[in-house]
């Protein structure tokens, strides 16, 4: 097996080098907002002396261009330094505060026709949008040969989105993202600004693709938006949202694990940390889980409209939901969808018995070779389950 799957790398990774000798298929999207380019604290210490001192690689020479053709880049607000507290708050949440409003930033990598183009825009049914980190390949090379495969099924199209940021500093970064952009050239399915991708930076990760999609694939009747660690049943979903009742993408929808009268984290050490400097009510609007929801292309594109009024704090699923709740939309409950736990009725039964789990639309968390595993079982028309099961 290793062998095989050690040969199998071999030649796809020996295929992308020979696409090196072509011209790279980077996006020069110029923005209609006036902070485009990426700020100051999200470049890694050291990135800037690499250029003085070294010759610059072929996607640090694209990166260049791209940012010599945006506005000034978004400036610092010095005058979050007023607010209390401030000055007590660590680096990286400084750091948030002082640039919180900056909300575009250069594409590095495009996908103009994902969705058909302009001229002639496919009837996308239902598209995979799913978080990702550049380090991240063995998970979405995964999920391009399970759940997440371009396909149609029963008549219904489906297509998929990795949206990414950068990561790294120095050698590691361009290594980082010359593997995206040799993902990108083979499978036409990345997203990538130039910002730092970080934990502090998922709510913007989603703002960059609702622009994207009111731009490129406004058609999208739904939405799957999830990580890259989730196991989704998109044949489920495909005919869950068939199901639904006068709602062909163009009403509201948006459902998962939902969370309600969820508090935010005070607790610095916490990773979900939230000072009052950034969110000041005690209570969380009414939201679904981020780990996979949901919603229909109506609901994505009101979502984005409404977003520019909504100031952005660090937790991207929170921000959905006080999207909607601005704009008097609830967010519903999937029972198929479990992002925080699922239960198993016996000790005695494996946990990722396909038995237990064919009928799901999202689970949360899994490993690669799980992923594999499952999508091949849950989809076994001849899968040997008791009628207890």
């Amino acid at each position: 097996f290793f062998l095989i799957t050690s040969l199998s790398f071999c030649l796809f990774f020996s295929s992308l080098m020979k696409m090196l000798q072509t011209p790279q298929n980077i996006s020069t999207h110029q923005s209609s907002h006036n902070h485009d380019r990426r700020p100051a604290y999200l470049k890694e210490e050291g990135h800037d002396a690499l250029h003085k001192t070294s010759q610059l690689s072929n996607w640090q020479w694209e990166r260049r261009r791209v940012s010599q053709n945006l506005t000034p880049r978004c400036e610092q607000n010095t005058m979050v330094e007023n607010v209390s507290g401030f000055h007590s708050l660590s680096p990286m949440i400084q750091d948030f505060l002082y640039y919180r409003h900056c909300r575009s930033f250069p594409i590095i990598l495009d996908l103009p026709d994902k969705c058909g183009g302009d001229d002639e825009p496919e009837d996308v049914f239902l598209l995979l949008v799913i978080k990702s980190s550049p380090k991240n390949y063995e998970r979405r090379e995964a999920l391009r040969k399970t759940w997440a495969a371009e396909r149609s099924y029963k008549g219904k199209v489906i297509r998929r989105i990795f949206i990414t940021g950068t990561e790294g500093s120095g050698f590691e970064e361009e290594k980082l993202n010359k593997l995206v952009r040799w993902e990108h050239q083979h499978y036409n399915d990345i997203l990538q600004w130039d910002f730092k991708d970080s934990f502090f930076n998922l709510t913007l990760k989603q703002i960059l693709f609702l622009e994207w999609m009111d731009r490129r694939c406004p058609q999208a009747r739904f939405l799957l938006n999830g990580d890259d660690d989730v196991f989704a049943h998109t044949d489920n979903m495909v005919e869950y949202l068939q199901s639904l009742k006068d709602n062909n993408g163009n009403k509201h929808l948006f459902t998962g694990h939902l969370m309600k009268n969820a508090m935010p984290v005070r607790n610095p050490e916490n990773k979900y940390f939230v000072p009052l400097q950034v969110y000041e009510e005690e209570v969380f609007p009414t939201y679904c889980s981020g780990g996979g929801y949901l919603l229909s292309g109506y609901t994505a594109l009101v979502i984005y409209k409404i977003a520019a009024l909504v100031e952005i704090i660090p937790i991207d699923d929170v921000y959905m939901g006080m999207c909607l709740a601005v704009m008097k939309l609830k967010p519903d409950s999937h029972m198929g969808v479990q992002t925080l736990y699922w239960h198993i009725p016996s000790r005695q039964v494996d946990k990722y018995d396909p038995c237990y789990l064919k009928d799901i639309l999202l689970l949360h968390k899994f490993m690669p070779s799980d992923l594999y595993f499952l999508w091949q079982e849950v989809r076994n028309p001849k899968l040997p389950c008791s009628a207890k099961t």
